[in-house]
């Protein structure tokens, strides 16, 4: 009897927070100055100067402030104009932002046939075609629009702590992945994480959360 063939190995799934995990910084404000006016900005922020400051002092959480920034900024852009501005963000900024280390990281699980997975906050505006570009697979955040202008809302929830585990549930089977493998730098990535057998917080082997 011939010998049964040699079953393939499955590649595992890595999964990797963006802003400050494989940047340096946030990009939320780079889009910002892409996409929207200078003048727009200035108002910004002076209107929004209380609710940063609220912010900063631990009195509105971060998922508020998004919210109100994103719907301030974008109500009314010609959804044309900001997916281009995206774009641009894409090819001239983004690649400067990127750690080499973790260039390095994403290239060593492409090299090992694994599906690698940008799951993050930011908008699909700059992500997707930066990830297309470096064949990776994204989840993340969009604006909603209608009639081809932005209103300022998301577009669905938020892609940030249990909605980055929930969307990478409804995309991928798990179970069949040999291993899962999540990079993350904060709070916010802490569901992400726990996904995974092979988790890695700021760079470190990540504990789990501290117990309540």
């Amino acid at each position: 009897m011939d010998p049964a063939p040699p079953v393939a190995p499955r590649p595992a799934l890595a999964l990797f927070d963006f802003d400050g995990t494989i940047t340096t910084r946030e990009t939320f404000l780079d889009f910002l100055a892409h996409a929207v006016s200078r003048s727009r900005l200035v108002v910004g922020r002076l209107l929004l100067a209380p609710l940063l400051v609220a912010y900063r002092l631990g009195l509105v959480p971060v998922r508020l402030l998004r919210t109100v920034l994103v719907r301030y900024a974008f109500t009314g852009l010609p959804h044309d104009a900001v997916d281009a501005a995206g774009a641009r963000l894409a090819s001239d900024v983004l690649p400067g932002l990127v750690r080499p280390e973790m260039r390095e990281r994403i290239a060593w699980h492409r090299a090992r046939g694994d599906t690698v997975v940008v799951v993050s906050g930011g908008f699909d505006a700059y992500l997707a075609p930066w990830c297309e570009a470096q064949g990776l697979d994204w989840l993340c955040s969009s604006l909603e629009a209608r009639d081809g202008r932005l209103t300022g809302r998301y577009a669905g929830a938020q892609c940030v702590a249990d909605e980055k585990a929930r969307r990478v549930r409804a995309r991928y089977a798990l179970d069949t992945s040999s291993a899962i493998h999540a990079y993350g730098d904060t709070h916010e990535d802490f569901a992400l994480l726990a996904l995974a057998q092979h988790a890695t917080w700021r760079g470190a082997p990540w504990p789990g959360p501290a117990p309540a």
